[in-house]
C-alpha cells in the first residue's frame, strides 16, 4: 500500500524564513516586518522616522507592493537603500520574495525594514524571517479592525496607531481599540502615531534603535 505524506501548506515559506533569519543573524542585521491594510499609513510612517535613523543606524527597506514603484520612490528620495518587491497580483510577500533580494542588499546595514503588501489578512500568515512586527492600523479604517482581523495583530511587538492627527474627524474609539489589541496580544506595546503632526514618532524611532542595537549584538 502506497503511503502519502501531506507536507505542510507553508513548509517551503518556512524553511526560507528560517534561511533569511540566519543570513540577518550572520550580518547582525535586525530585520521588522512591517505590516497594516492598505492606506494605513505605512509609508508615511517610514518617511517620517527613516530620517532620524542617519549617524545612529545603516538602515534599508524592502518594499512589497502589487503593482507599482510608488513607495519605493517615496523612500528613496530618503536617500535610503530600497529594492521594490512585485508580486505581480499577490497579496503578501513571501519569504522567497525575500530571500531573492538579500544579495542585493548593500553591505554593512544594521536595519531591514520590510513594507508589507497592504492587506490586514494574508501578509499575517506568512513568516518572513524578521525578528520583530511592527501592525498599522489607522484611525480612519475603524476602532474594529482588532476584532476583525487579529491574526494582524496577534503577534506584532508593536501596534501603530496612524493618522492620530485625523481623531477629531472620524468616528474611532481609542479605549475600545486599545482593549480590542490587548485582548488579542497583551504583550503587544501600543503607540498613537501622526505622520503629518509628527505625534509618537520620536518615540518609534527610539523604540526601534533600542531593539535593533540589542538584536544586533547577537
Amino acid at each position: 500500500m502506497e503511503i502519502r505524506v501531506l507536507r505542510r501548506v507553508l513548509q517551503k515559506n518556512d524553511d526560507a524564513a528560517t534561511e533569511n533569519r540566519l543570513w540577518f543573524d550572520e550580518r547582525h542585521v535586525t530585520c521588522i516586518n512591517l505590516l497594516g491594510g492598505a492606506g494605513s499609513g505605512k509609508t508615511a510612517i517610514l518617511e517620517a522616522v527613516l530620517p532620524i535613523f542617519r549617524g545612529e543606524l545603516r538602515a534599508a527597506v524592502l518594499e512589497g507592493d502589487l503593482a507599482t514603484t510608488r513607495d519605493a520612490e517615496r523612500i528613496a528620495r530618503l536617500d535610503v537603500p530600497v529594492i521594490q518587491l512585485l508580486t505581480d497580483g499577490g497579496c503578501h510577500l513571501t519569504a522567497t520574495h525575500v530571500q531573492r533580494a538579500l544579495d542585493e542588499l548593500p553591505a554593512g546595514i544594521d536595519l531591514l525594514i520590510i513594507e508589507n503588501v497592504g492587506n490586514p489578512i494574508c501578509p499575517a500568515n506568512f513568516d518572513l524571517g524578521e525578528h520583530l512586527r511592527i501592525s498599522a492600523l489607522s484611525v480612519s479604517e475603524g476602532d474594529d479592525k482588532p476584532s476583525k482581523y487579529p491574526l494582524l495583530f496577534r503577534d506584532a511587538a508593536l501596534t501603530l496607531i496612524t493618522k492620530c492627527d485625523l481623531l477629531p474627524f472620524v468616528p474611532f474609539d481609542m479605549a475600545q481599540a486599545r482593549r480590542d489589541l490587548l485582548r488579542v496580544n497583551p504583550a503587544m506595546r501600543i503607540l498613537e502615531t501622526s505622520a503629518r503632526s509628527g505625534k509618537g514618532v520620536d518615540e518609534l524611532a527610539t523604540w526601534i534603535m533600542k531593539h535593533a542595537l540589542s538584536l544586533g549584538a547577537l
